[in-house]
């Protein structure tokens, strides 16, 4: 079991928020392609796997942060929100 007591908080809210960011980026953009598979290539299957893999990984990056504490998974949280955020500011840009 992983032991993040050692860690300053600071420090580890601000790993958990990086962290989040990531995941959060990987999972929207798994997101994107999986609805570009089903609406323009036809491949369910593979849609289907993205799906799964893409979930899978959000929600262990989620318990990781679990188990660092409430306040931590929190600042995970808020990556993963922040990098939607910024996956629709994207989107938006380049929307004719």
């Amino acid at each position: 079991m992983m032991d993040f007591s050692a860690l300053p908080p600071a420090l580890l809210l601000a790993a958990c928020f990086a962290g989040g960011l990531v995941i959060g980026y990987g999972y929207f953009r798994a997101l994107r392609a999986t609805t570009d598979l089903i609406l323009r290539e036809g491949k369910p299957l593979m849609a289907l796997a993205l799906t799964l893999g893409r979930m899978s990984l959000l929600a262990t990056a989620l318990f990781i942060a679990v188990l660092a504490g409430g306040p931590a998974l929190l600042a995970a949280f808020a990556g993963v929100l922040c990098a939607k955020a910024l996956m629709f500011y994207r989107l938006r840009r380049e929307a004719p």
